[in-house]
């Protein structure tokens, strides 16, 4: 069903004929709206209501109006933690379902946690809908009872080991922390991350879930949406029988607007343990979520840096070469708002310069002030984005909850495009003058360890509290435990799960098909949603055509693409595709090339037209390829500070071997990449052939609409380009231990692995099927296990990559540190023992749980998009969606042991783990196979 036909920016177009004595007419379009059915139950809750039947799935969305600005000192990160704890039991729903049933039903679910709320998600099935309202229900009003202490004592390992991975163990992880700390006054809500401090974490009790649930946990502090395949007035009773009896809570207390308010500017330095590059931020109080500014300021970003014509990208990356990049965005959130300069510069860049060029650049916006061009230029883009940004059943809910919760109108998008659209240059300035211009603010300069002579002069030490990293885990294990003993909550209805509801019936898209006379194949599928479409050429090649000893070339090649035409300059042509609301990319993967765009689809065909001008009219602009060179270095040097590149690295060339192009990373190296020069572009571009190349177009365009403008593409010729083959080792590595030391890691990674078979193999499919059980998502034997038995990471998964060359079967988690040598045994253990443990039972949860996925796989443009890419490089059958299923349906145990044994086999892999060599090295050695040393670039020690 097509409820947004029209979405525009622009509430009126104005028509001026050429003649004098005709009348102007106006065409006023409708309003960019979502329609809702909004109803309040007794007990406050908010509910609202989105029919949409294009597919037969269906999201729910709750969001709980309490988030990190409701804690206190001494017990931060408690509104995360509680949304950790919600997933465990209640009292209907049995121990662990929350996290498993859901993918085997064929769901996603998730939750999220920041300044301001706690949201929680599922999409599902049609057929399960119902049972997604008594697991969301049961969790929402039923939870309490069923927490015990050792429930709360596991869900903080898996929580503690959230914040290892994503900021105690990365370059930078702690720079919010130091930001929030110096902008916000001691015990502002905002003042402290919503992670919080382990151990404020390590110290939470039962009595403060228990606190923490009676006060934010009423059903009048939240709002639920639900999106999809539903009928109106059927999902009101099913709402009111399973949400009704929630108890109201207690009245919340609404927080008033609190901006931050500097006396004076703060520069802070601090010297990161794994960092490999400086940073520099600077951070400037503004103004709240819905205030009237936010618009303007938003635009104010994308005027400074948001474009090769802004003035601090010229200063910065152009002019003074200090960084690849500069980024400056508004982020507001409930009760303040804050403007953020951000540049991570070039290795052993000086951060005062780096301050200079932005104070420079800022000069010269208040000189030239905004450029009419270039407001319009972000206005269609952002009406392009308004579009994205509801493409999905979730995304629409995800925008009607937030928007109700917090401003009490679930289609407050309407008014976001109108006061979007009404922000003049005038008003643009005027936020600058009002909230950048000459204001205090915080500075950090985040340098490499040993680097303080680059951060910013005059800077003083910022403090965080860091972990020590101890061996052992006495004080730290946890298990499942007991569960809990209590009396039901009564209820006037059964709350015992729900039957399945009727099967929807998985439909496989239409996929149409044609051709070129310059022999471009052609696939596409209709569909009209909303009025985008997306797109993707892929041209056979990608890193395979890479010049042995040049790795790097391929990417480098699909950077300097972009960067201008003959008739175009670099800006010319970023500002060209930005005022169409388009955006157009050229990516370098392993197998292909590709170009990738989507855009309005009213302007397609002159998005098109710009495609062809990049493919035939190349720029080669040496001052760009310069820039690009230096970009590369800097990113390559910056992964050197990422244990799970290194990792990945690492176990590719092991895998591969050196004199493989996959052994060696898509980027190439700072070695490959040194001499590349503009000669080995342009060779590479001759490449770009249309012959055995692919064309896939998904949105809303017919086949006719798409040939016709697409004829452009016939002046592109070419001959049939040979890929090289490569050679696999002919005696693959296995048995070892590969250790990589990462001093001071809070977390091991890690990687077991071994090459298993091509994507054209006939087992190929098997194997997918075969892994669902061991890795597949929340619900497979790794999470469950390492997770939500032991607390020992925040997630374990397995997966099968894809290609025509042979791929590898890998199994990746991140680990406690002093949990690593526990995790190596449960892995080896569990890997050993798949086949032998693997039973009819295992064979019923991969068929249901795939089968029913299915229905919910395909809704986005993306991944429609993806179902034309495997259907093209692969040569499928056309019904091969139908023809994976039935492959499915016909598996039985034997075959299953058969995949497992052939591809399986434990102790044909090889692990690689990227640690902290003074604890944990003597550790993994216990494991008791042969361990080896070898640095971060895979060479031994």
């Amino acid at each position: 069903m097509r409820y947004i036909k029209y979405l525009t920016l622009a509430l009126s177009i104005c028509i001026f004929s050429c003649s004098k004595d005709k009348k102007v007419e106006t065409v006023t379009e409708p309003e960019f709206k979502i329609a809702y059915e909004k109803f309040t139950l007794d007990n406050g809750l908010e509910v609202i209501l989105h029919e949409d039947h294009s597919d037969p799935l269906i999201a729910v969305a709750t969001m709980m109006h309490v988030g990190s600005n409701r804690e206190e000192p001494g017990k931060t990160g408690f509104a995360h933690f509680f949304e950790h704890m919600s997933f465990n039991d209640s009292e209907n729903v049995p121990v662990g379902a929350n996290r498993k049933l859901i993918p085997e039903w064929g769901g996603i679910r998730n939750g999220g946690t920041n300044n301001d709320y706690t949201v929680y998600y599922e999409v599902v099935p049609k057929d399960a809908f119902e049972k997604i309202l008594w697991i969301d229900s049961d969790r929402f009003g039923y939870m309490l009872n069923t927490v015990t202490e050792a429930a709360l004592e596991r869900e903080k390992q898996v929580v503690k080991n959230e914040k290892r991975q994503n900021y105690d163990n990365r370059p930078y992880g702690y720079t919010n922390e130091i930001v929030r700390k110096n902008l916000y006054p001691e015990g502002h809500p905002y003042s402290w991350t919503t992670i919080g401090a382990l151990p404020d974490l390590q110290a939470a009790t039962i009595d403060d879930v228990k606190t923490f649930y009676k006060k934010y946990y009423g059903a009048s502090n939240a709002s639920l949406v639900i999106a999809g395949d539903i009928d109106i007035e059927e999902t009101k009773k099913q709402v009111e029988k399973w949400f009704g009896e929630i108890p109201s809570g207690p009245e919340v207390e609404k927080l008033v607007a609190q901006p931050a308010n500097l006396t004076e500017t703060k520069s802070l330095y601090f010297e990161d343990d794994f960092a490999k590059l400086p940073e520099l931020r600077m951070v400037v109080p503004t103004v709240e979520d819905y205030h009237k500014d936010t618009y303007a300021l938003s635009i104010l970003g994308q005027l400074l840096s948001g474009s090769k014509k802004a003035p601090l990208y010229q200063v910065v990356v152009e002019e003074q070469k200090l960084a690849p990049n500069i980024s400056t965005y508004q982020s507001s959130s409930e009760i303040a708002g804050e403007f953020v300069f951000r540049v991570r510069a070039n290795e052993n860049t000086d951060l005062d310069a780096v301050k200079e060029g932005i104070d420079e650049g800022l000069k010269r916006f208040e000189t030239n002030g905004v450029n009419a061009n270039d407001l319009k230029r972000i206005k269609a883009e952002l009406e392009t984005n308004l579009y994205q940004g509801v493409s999905t059943v979730l995304n629409k809910a995800f925008q009607l909850v937030q928007d109700n919760e917090f401003n009490g109108d679930p289609s407050y998008i309407t008014q976001t495009a109108k006061l979007t659209n009404a922000v003049t240059a005038e008003d643009v300035m005027r936020v600058y003058n009002q909230y950048i211009k000459n204001k205090n603010y915080v500075m950090t300069s985040v340098v490499p360890k040993g680097q303080l002579d680059l951060a910013v002069t005059g800077s003083v030490e910022a403090t965080v509290w860091k972990e020590e990293v101890v061996e052992g885990v006495a004080n730290e294990e946890v298990s499942q435990g007991e569960e809990a003993v209590y009396e039901k909550t009564p209820s006037k209805h059964d709350r015992s799960e729900p039957p399945f509801g009727e099967l929807p019936l998985f439909k496989s898209p239409d996929i149409w098909t044609g051709s070129l006379e310059n022999g471009l194949t052609l696939y596409g599928i209709e569909n009209n949603e909303v009025p985008l479409v997306q797109f993707d050429i892929t041209i056979p090649g990608g890193e395979l055509l890479d010049p042995k000893g040049k790795e790097g070339v391929s990417g480098l090649f699909a950077n300097i693409m972009i960067e201008g035409t003959a008739t175009k300059t670099p800006a010319e042509l970023e500002e060209a595709i930005g005022l169409l609301g388009a955006s157009i990319n050229i990516t370098s993967a392993r197998e292909e090339l590709h170009i990738m765009g989507s855009c309005l689809a009213k302007n397609f065909n002159e998005t098109i037209k710009l495609v062809n001008e990049i493919l035939l009219e190349p720029r080669w602009d040496e001052a760009e390829f310069a820039r690009l060179k230096q970009a590369l270095e800097t990113s390559l040097k910056g992964r050197e500070a990422n244990p799970n590149a290194i990792g990945q690295m690492v176990l590719y060339k092991l895998l591969y071997g050196e004199s493989h192009r996959f052994g060696i990373p898509g980027a190439g190296t700072l070695e490959s990449t040194k001499d590349i020069s503009m000669d080995d572009l342009k060779a590479y571009y001759a490449n770009l052939s249309p012959k055995n190349a692919s064309f896939h177009i998904v949105g809303d365009i017919s086949k006719p609409q798409t040939e016709h403008t697409l004829a452009t593409l016939n002046n592109w010729k070419g001959d049939t380009i040979q890929i090289p083959k490569e050679t696999l080792p002919e005696t693959p590595v296995k048995g070892n231990l590969y250790f990589i030391d990462f001093p001071n890691a809070k977390q091991s990674v890690i990687l077991i692995s071994k090459l298993a078979l091509s994507s054209n193999n006939d087992d190929f499919n098997n194997l997918q099927y075969t892994n669902e059980v061991l890795g597949g998502g929340s619900s497979g034997m790794l999470t469950q296990t390492l997770r939500i038995q032991k607390g020992y990471t925040y997630g374990a998964y397995s997966r099968i990559s894809a290609g025509n060359e042979v791929v590898p079967f890998y199994v990746q988690t991140s680990v406690r540190a002093n949990a690593t040598l526990q995790s190596l045994e449960i892995i080896e253990d569990m890997l050993d023992s798949y086949g032998t443990n693997f039973s009819d039972t295992e064979v019923a949860i991969t068929k249901n749980k795939i089968l029913k996925s299915n229905t919910t796989a395909y809704e986005s443009f993306g991944a429609k998009l993806n179902i034309l890419l495997e259907f093209s490089k692969y040569d499928k059958e056309m019904t091969f969606l139908v023809d994976d299923q039935n492959e499915l349906i016909s598996m039985n145990l034997e075959d299953y042991k058969h995949i497992i044994q052939t591809y399986l086999n434990e102790d044909e892999m090889i692990y690689v783990v990227v640690g902290d060599k003074t604890t944990q090295l003597s550790e993994v050695k216990k494991l008791g196979k042969p361990v080896i040393e070898l640095d971060i670039f895979g060479n031994p020690i």
